[in-house]
């Protein structure tokens, strides 16, 4: 024991905040992004811009601006601890500079509830249900909550010791929480950010709010939001607000003297007034919170927050053109306030059904500018092959063959070896799985489909995480003239989480049935949906099912790329329901064709549990 511990004095040197398994190494995973779309933007300009351009850039990134620098405004499906270490390293694959020291602004809303439900209305047709939360949100909940407040500051931490790394010497960072746990992440910031960087604590006073009466205790009306800057001693974008009063008041004029308020007074030592209509905004902001009678913004998202609010955070820390990060985007208000007052954005969230929210709310504003919706996708299936499943194997067959084993035990399938693109069996059929890193294509189905037909088995399951885009249906139909049953199912993101497979919560659906058709005049091309099949209407209450009148009640969003050239998903045309026009239009508007020639035609639809389907057209024009 040292000196002062015998005297009864603590070794620690400074205050922090201590919980049982506190760790400050923080992993970093930087993985490659996976660019699944580009929305709102035509083929000849996309490769011409780069990621989150649109606005000119503030001085600090003029330089970077000059020698190309990736500017594009970007949406991303993914666990925000992986995503940010990817956006700190860059990605020169897809033209994305190191991020490092370069984000202005960063707003968060964490979750911060132990019961937070994750659940969200679902729509089909003029029906609605709770859909509840995918397996993948529940496991990644329960790692947050499975300690309760140890685990979730420990997941706090590592995120906010990352988001420090991203933002530029003038930037700031906004926390959204509540009054239960604002306290403790507060210690965590003055930790990571140094209490000499606090700013203040803001007090969203919601004062529309219904409160019941079950509970004894004063109704909480208020959330906190923690303000933080990146570094006091440097030039910090800040911005001082007003607001006009209900009602003028009398004021008296002052002024600073030596740090003193002194009234100013006329030539008769009269103190002066003045009709004040203006109030200068403070830290506590009285703005109505949302409710489902906000019929123009609100989107069936239960943590979804007013725009303004998030408005006036941009208009206190930042500048047009500034580059602002959104960590837990949830139903991406804050990428809509970015849209609205043109700044550059980043979000991310883990929810899938967040994503597609999200793109519907951007894809509403008048002449918003071009996005990419981003994965981690075949590279995070990758790291979880190579180092978590296989436990960073040398042997690289073995490593492979363990990986094969493995899904085809969770499908409740017995692996088998000896054949070439057969890898197991269950309930009579034959399963084929495909790599964790590339999509399934249909030469890939084919080959085993013959190695069926050679050894004269009737049926075959393709188990995959991503398909080759527009793979026809028809490759079904060849396979049924070949004598083999084809079953093409999806291999879930949940096969990742160990929570999830301990627990029994992985399951496999098959792809859905779509089918579009092309009305064309001359150089004019029309698409129509004809008819479209979902493998799994089990998963909607019966309730509801019995509600559904025809086969579109199970579109939520469908897209063009009227020009598809094999590579990312190119957005050109799009309708979607909303919460005030639950209508899906199935025809496209017409799309002229300034050549004459073939073109390939990509259709995607989304349908009401986030799952995606496309299929290819062809048309000679």
């Amino acid at each position: 024991m040292t000196e002062a511990g015998e005297k009864g004095y603590s070794n620690v040197a400074r205050t922090e905040l201590v919980w049982p398994g506190k760790r400050t190494q923080i992993e970093r995973v930087a993985l490659p992004f996976q660019v699944v779309e580009t929305v709102n933007q035509s083929r000849a300009t996309r490769e011409q811009t780069p990621l989150l351009a649109g606005l000119p850039a503030p001085p600090l990134f003029e330089s970077q601006t000059q020698a190309g620098s990736a500017r594009k405004n970007m949406l991303i499906w993914g666990d925000n601890k992986y995503v940010m270490a990817s956006l700190l390293q860059g990605d020169p694959s897809i033209g994305l500079e190191p991020l490092a020291g370069k984000i202005d602004l960063i707003y968060i809303d964490p979750p911060f509830a132990t019961g937070q439900d994750f659940s969200y209305r679902a729509r089909v047709g003029d029906a609605e249900w709770i859909k509840e939360a995918s397996i993948i949100e529940e496991t990644a909940y329960r790692d947050t909550w499975g300690r309760g407040v140890d685990s979730y500051l420990q997941m706090m931490y590592e995120r906010l010791v990352l988001t420090r790394e991203l933002l530029s010497e003038r930037a700031a960072l906004f926390v959204h929480l509540d009054v239960h746990h604002g306290p403790y992440v507060r210690l965590v910031l003055d930790e990571v950010f140094g209490r000499d960087n606090f700013q203040n604590e803001i007090a969203w006073y919601y004062y529309n709010k219904l409160h019941g009466q079950t509970k004894r205790c004063l109704p909480k009306a208020f959330d906190a939001i923690l303000y933080y800057v990146k570094d006091k001693r440097s030039p910090y974008s800040y911005h001082t607000l007003s607001e006009p009063r209900d009602k003028p008041v009398k004021k008296l004029k002052y002024r600073f003297v030596d740090g003193k308020i002194e009234n100013i007074k006329d030539e008769d030592g009269k103190t002066i007034t003045y009709e004040s209509t203006e109030r200068q905004i403070d830290n506590v902001w009285r703005i109505r919170c949302l409710q489902p009678a906000n019929i123009e913004e609100w989107v069936d998202f239960d943590t979804q927050k007013p725009v303004d609010l998030i408005e006036r955070v941009l208009d206190v820390a930042s500048n047009e053109g500034d580059l602002v990060f959104d960590a837990f985007c949830g139903s991406g208000t804050s990428l809509v306030a970015c849209e609205r007052l043109g700044r550059r954005w980043i979000g991310c969230d883990l929810s899938r059904y967040a994503i597609e929210v999200t793109r519907k709310r951007l894809l509403g504003i008048p002449h918003c500018r071009p996005f990419q919706v981003m994965n981690l996708g075949k590279y995070e299936r990758k790291h979880w092959q190579v180092n978590i499943l296989n436990g960073r194997q040398e042997d690289g067959s073995k490593a492979i063959t363990d990986y094969l084993r493995f899904i085809v035990a969770l499908y409740n399938g017995k692996p088998v070896g000896g054949y070439r693109h057969l890898h197991g069996q269950k309930a009579g059929r034959w399963v084929h799985v495909g790599a964790a890193d590339a999509p399934v294509t249909r030469s890939e189905i084919m080959d085993a489909v013959r190695e069926c037909q050679a050894n004269r088995y009737t049926a075959l399951d393709v188990l995959g995480w991503e398909w080759e885009m527009g793979l026809h249906d028809t490759v079904r139909d060849e396979a049924k003239r070949m004598g083999v049953d084809l079953r093409l199912l999806y291999i879930p993101r949940e096969v990742m989480d160990k929570r999830a497979v301990e627990a029994g919560d992985v399951h496999f659906y098959e792809l859905a049935y779509l089918k579009p058709s092309l009305l064309q005049d001359k150089r004019t091309v029309t698409v129509r949906l004809d008819d479209f099949i979902i493998p799994n209407p089990d998963l909607v209450p019966d309730e509801v099912r019995s509600k559904i009148k025809k086969w579109s009640d199970y579109i939520d969003f469908w897209a063009v790329d009227w020009n598809y050239q094999g590579d990312t998903f190119h957005n050109e045309w799009q309708t979607y329901r909303t919460r005030k026009n639950p209508t899906l239009r199935l025809v496209s508007d017409p799309h002229p064709y300034d050549k004459a020639g073939s073109y390939r035609i990509l259709v995607k639809v989304i349908d009401i549990f986030g799952n995606d389907t496309t299929q290819l057209l062809e048309a000679d024009v």
